[in-house]
């Protein structure tokens, strides 16, 4: 296992905490968004920002940084919690999701948020984005990493298929891809719509280094890093199995919440679920 003490697991479970606060207050107050999706991935998230990657959120564009795609752009509420709370903006900005004029849009656009490295959002091409990346830091003999979250309904697009056989083609080992395995898209379950499984083996033979974790538990989400990193030759994906809406009840494991927001009700429901008063959400 991953060498945390107990006090940083406390800590990136606190700021996971605050992120799916963010995720949403911040949908909420727009009428809209993605909450589900972003709440399982909240925990991957946090871990990157607060413990994995090497980044600068005083200077967002730092040549040397660790990137990251969000592959499934729609958990853009979670990305952009994550990115507030590591200090990119204000997070009192978060109020102002896909309002217009906003730099905070319903999918990450790189040139108008700080921190995001790639506008993402149309399902299965992050990836094939990422592994360009990867390419282009074994090009240029530069050590930054690239990490990449992808949804398990967006696997079933062919432009993966062909992401990952370039990826093991070019044996791109600084290329690490988490996989939000929460079992959900937004017509039913993954295996309802079209299986994805045998999700081990299909990744295996098409070269690729697969891990397998609970992607709630930040211990387990470090360790699995830090053993990709000692594999060569090979890119590594890690199946991270999650619970689509994770904290909130009602919203956990609920196909309702795909693409919708919480109203004011259901939002105080949600809040004294994750700990948190609506008075004590916002900057501060």
């Amino acid at each position: 296992m991953s060498t945390l003490e107990e006090s940083k697991v406390e800590e990136l479970e606190e700021i996971a905490r605050r992120v799916r606060v963010h995720v949403v207050k911040s949908t909420n107050e727009a009428g809209s968004g993605h909450p589900g999706g972003s709440l399982s991935a909240a925990d991957l998230l946090t871990a990157l920002y607060f413990e994995i990657m090497d980044h600068k959120p005083e200077e967002p564009d730092w040549p040397k940084r660790d990137r990251l795609v969000l592959s499934k752009g729609h958990a853009a509420p979670a990305l952009y919690g994550a990115l507030a709370e590591a200090g990119y903006f204000p997070k009192e900005e978060l109020m102002t999701l896909r309002k217009l004029g906003s730099r905070l849009q319903g999918h990450p656009h790189v040139k108008t948020t700080p921190g995001v490295d790639a506008s993402t959002g149309s399902l299965g091409q992050g990836l094939s984005i990422a592994a360009g990346m990867a390419l282009a830091a074994k090009l240029d003999r530069e050590s930054y990493r690239v990490f990449a979250v992808c949804g398990d309904g967006e696997i079933q697009s062919g432009q993966i298929w062909e992401a990952a056989m370039f990826a093991s083609h070019n044996k791109l080992d600084n290329l690490i891809v988490f996989l939000d395995r929460n079992n959900l898209q937004i017509d039913g379950s993954t295996e309802e719509v079209m299986s994805i499984e045998p999700i081990i083996t299909k990744w295996s033979a098409f070269g690729w280094h697969v891990l397998e974790i609970e992607g709630h538990d930040m211990e387990q989400i470090v360790d699995a890093v830090q053993r990709a990193e000692e594999v060569h030759g090979q890119p590594t994906i890690i199946i991270a199995h999650t619970i689509k809406g994770k904290g909130v009840p009602f919203m956990e494991g609920s196909l309702a919440f795909h693409g919708k927001a919480a109203d004011d009700e259901q939002l105080e429901v949600a809040l004294e679920a994750l700990g948190e008063k609506d008075d004590e959400v916002g900057g501060d």
